[in-house]
């Protein structure tokens, strides 16, 4: 049996009936492999580097000195201690009237920090200070500070000047080209100055109520990896069993949750991108694996005649099939392998480049997925080959599936959700993406019928030789109508996508952060100084720079139920409650702002407090219009109810407030105001010039991680294109087999009809109308399976606005009808061509 089936696949091969489904079959492996390589490089990189997020490996972060006990009993281990003491100050260059004042963010650091990563250092001024720095393993000698560049540059010092913090003066030895453990907290955007921690007390900064972190840096050698989770787990239950607030331990899964939540999402939507590819692909093999067996009845009842049984015929193609399911697997895996080198290139500057090597189980996954596909879709064609009749051979007709043929289908479904388990790593979001894709398929399915139970009503709708003879081919075949027009659909679904969606998806993300938005905030604005820091914005050449009032406050009571440790459970909604919020006051809504529900205040007089709440903020915190918040506002009192509920758009980059409350109930609050713009690269020093005029402004520029989240989403959007390659190739796949599916069918009639006296006009004619009634339903079906996709795709992943083109509706009708006209000339034109005997004879 296996001589007898590698000549068969030898035959079919120079035959060309393998070739189309080795190419899907080598399409769906390599866009899974190709996001599998490259997740798995980026994850054993990160989980070899996330050490140096932390600085250690492990943290324990507190509001309070950490315990001396806990110190003991990490000696007690074995582990290596450093300590970091971090908290906001001023820092002061120069004396009397010339001296200047700049908010920094003070780091004191023991001898051995970092214990993980290196600490950079430099005495150059570049701009691309990572790149110039020099890695040490040292912490600044006493009396010595280290600081950004940017400190230098906003206090009009150099290096070896002196700085003044608290009752201390300092010489300023170096720069901070790079620090591994710095994190993202809006204090860490005020330039850093580091000193030694034996320097600390001498600067009287840190006094009684002082807000300050400090953090115990734990490490050990590799070996003693399970220790630091055992020391872990006891300082988790000290901190339980003692009720301890105000501390945190910070591992390598918890240390970072913003580039773990980036990781996973990122993981997650890469691979439904590659499922995407492998869906369509599966389609594709489906289809084709169907062709497969009806060219292949003829022979198949010519072995059975010559005495293989079921099981034998079974068994012949069982292997035949996974000869090309192997093959097409690891051709598979190469090109995706080739592939995850280039989506390295293309987020080179998201990745470190000395990524750890590949592992196998990318290749192992690739090559069980086209198993997995080319078993699961291709197994019900060849149970259907398994019970051709012998006498086939002489009545050429073709029994109906059998009842286990059709339920074997069912096998292709389980492998496909099985599939999507596998690669989602998330039972919701697989289970939910097979239910998407599934009923998809059945509305597609649903519409092509109804599609096609309406075209009898119109048979007679036009007095047409032509006409009358496509309706009737398209009612003669009803399944395989109705296989070609969701085939189709799907198909060109793939094409819209990457085409006219994607441009208008990409197009909205990037409009989401425009290259004009802020880059400079300006907080703490006294009444008294609103006018002349807005005239001097003004000759900078800021045009807009709205200003707004900023109020802290802190929630202390929702529907007269006060606020305590037990209100909330959700750890995002106690940080929330635990701490002051920014609250605001205006009576004109911001114009990025949008009314969800809910109304906007009245703005008559007497008016009682009204508050306006963003809408995450009210989910969180469990409020929902017509709730009262109670504030306690420097000692005063402020009660409202809410009135209306706000979408924000975050990544304008716009001052954003979580409550807003009318000007009436705010008129005797305490207020300092706030502003953000868009600064020219020209007026880049207003923001020392201002600090200057006006010590207590705090100017935060935010510029760089403008420009770093913009040069991220640039190289993102790329990643996603290139992926979306693959999805074009399994639509293209999926298209090529619809068209080509009823070919040798189609090819049989025309020679008969052509015999019965039809000319090669009117088949042509029927043709033409046939095929641009197929394309012009799944055209339409694709284009709005593409805009809800586009519509999904806008709201829960990338959450910005979506609006719909109308155009992509007639793109799709006219794609859909000219793709299926060419694909039906391409296959048979060469049959209107050719005699009518010559033709039956071939076929």
């Amino acid at each position: 049996m296996l001589r007898l089936s590698l000549n068969m696949t030898g035959r079919d091969w120079r035959a060309g009936q393998l070739r189309f489904l080795l190419i899907a079959l080598i399409v769906a492996v390599a866009a899974l492999s190709a996001v599998g390589f490259f997740v798995d490089r980026l994850r054993s990189g990160l989980n070899r580097d996330a050490h140096q997020l932390l600085g250690a490996d492990l943290v324990i972060s507190a509001d309070q000195p950490v315990s001396a006990a806990w110190r003991l009993e990490a000696q007690r281990r074995g582990f290596l201690l450093a300590d970091t003491v971090t908290f906001p100050s001023m820092a002061q260059a120069g004396e009397g009237e010339q001296s200047l004042s700049q908010l920094a963010s003070i780091k004191a650091v023991s001898p051995g920090y970092p214990q993980r990563g290196k600490l950079k250092i430099t005495t150059s001024s570049s701009e691309a200070l990572d790149a110039v720095g020099k890695p040490t393993d040292q912490v600044p000698a006493p009396g010595t500070l280290w600081v950004d560049a940017a400190m230098l540059s906003a206090l009009n010092a150099r290096l070896g000047d002196t700085l003044k913090l608290g009752d201390k003066r300092f010489t300023v030895t170096q720069l901070i080209a790079s620090e591994p453990d710095r994190g993202a907290s809006f204090l860490n955007f005020a330039p850093r100055v580091m000193l030694p921690l034996g320097d600390l007390a001498a600067t009287a900064l840190v006094q009684d109520g002082s807000r300050v972190s400090y953090r115990l840096l734990l490490s050990a050698p590799a070996s003693q990896a399970r220790e630091i989770a055992s020391y872990q787990a006891w300082v988790e239950k000290q901190i339980s069993e003692q009720s301890i607030k105000g501390v945190r331990v910070e591992s390598i899964e918890s240390g970072n949750p913003q580039m773990q939540s980036t990781l996973d999402r990122a993981d997650r939507f890469l691979s439904l991108v590659g499922l995407l590819s492998a869906m369509l692909a599966a389609v594709a093999v489906a289809m084709a694996a169907r062709r497969f067996m009806l060219r292949h009845l003829d022979a198949c009842a010519m072995l059975r005649c010559l005495g293989l049984t079921q099981n034998q015929v079974t068994a012949m193609y069982v292997i035949e099939f996974l000869i090309v399911g192997l093959v097409g697997s690891v051709i598979g895996v190469a090109v995706g392998y080739a592939g995850h080198l280039v989506l390295l290139e293309l987020l080179g500057k998201l990745v470190q480049g000395d990524l750890p090597p590949v592992s196998m189980l990318p290749a192992l996954q690739g090559v069980a997925t086209g198993i997995l596909l080319l078993l699961g879709f291709a197994l019900p064609p060849i149970l259907q080959l398994r019970n051709v009749p012998h006498n086939r051979v002489i009545r050429r007709e073709q029994a109906p599936p059998q009842a286990l043929a059709l339920a074997t289908y069912g096998l292709g479904i389980g492998a496909f959700v099985v599939l999507l388990l596998w690669q989602a790593g998330d039972v919701k979001l697989a289970l939910l993406t097979a239910a998407g894709f599934l009923g998809g398929f059945a509305l597609f399915g649903l519409a092509g019928w109804l599609g096609l139970k309406s075209l009898k009503r119109l048979r007679g709708l036009v007095n047409h030789q032509s006409w009358r003879f496509a309706v009737t081919s398209l009612q003669r075949r009803p399944g395989a109508t109705v296989i070609q027009v969701v085939s189709l659909a799907l198909g060109l679904m793939a094409l819209l996508l990457l085409t006219v969606v994607r441009g208008d998806l990409m197009t909205a993300w990037r409009d989401a952060t425009p290259a004009d938005a802020p880059n400079r905030f300006i907080i703490n604005i006294l009444p008294e100084q609103k006018e002349s820091i807005a005239a001097r914005l003004a000759q900078a050449g800021v045009v807009n720079a709205p200003l707004y009032p900023m109020i802290r406050g802190r929630l202390v009571a929702v529907n007269g139920k006060a606020i305590t440790d037990d209100t909330y459970e959700d750890d995002r909604a106690k940080r929330l409650a635990d701490r002051e919020f920014n609250l605001s006051t205006m009576a004109q809504m911001q114009e990025q702002n949008k009314l969800v529900a809910g109304r906007w205040f009245s703005g008559k007089p007497g008016a009682p407090a009204e508050a306006s709440v963003e809408e995450g903020i009210a989910r969180t915190l469990n409020l929902k219009l017509g709730d009262s918040m109670r504030f306690d506002i420097a000692g005063q009192s402020v009660e409202a109810r809410i009135t209306s509920l706000r979408k924000l758009e975050w990544g304008s980059m716009r001052v954003n407030f979580f409550v807003i409350i009318n000007p009436q109930a705010m008129m005797d609050t305490p207020q300092t105001w706030i502003t953000a713009f868009h600064l020219p690269a020209a007026h880049g020093d207003l923001g020392n010039a201002l600090t200057r005029a006006y010590p207590n402004l705090t100017v935060v520029d935010v510029g760089g991680i403008l420009k770093q989240i913009q040069a991220v989403l640039e190289q993102v959007v790329t990643a996603v294109e290139f992926l979306f390659a693959f999805t074009l190739a399994s639509g293209l796949l999926v298209l090529y087999a619809a068209l080509m599916g009823s070919q040798d069918e189609r090819t049989r009639e025309a020679g008969l009809l052509r015999a019965l006296g039809a000319t090669r006009r009117q088949l042509a004619q029927a043709q033409l109308i046939e095929f641009s009634l197929v394309g012009a339903l799944a055209g339409l079906l694709a284009a709005s399976g593409a805009a809800a996709m586009g519509w999904a795709l806008a709201t829960y992943q990338f959450k910005f606005a979506w609006s719909f083109a109308p155009g992509v509706w007639v793109f799709g009708l006219l794609a859909g009808a000219l793709c299926a006209i060419a694909g039906g000339w391409l296959g048979l034109r060469g049959v209107l061509k050719h005699p009518p005997l010559q033709t039956l004879r071939e076929s």
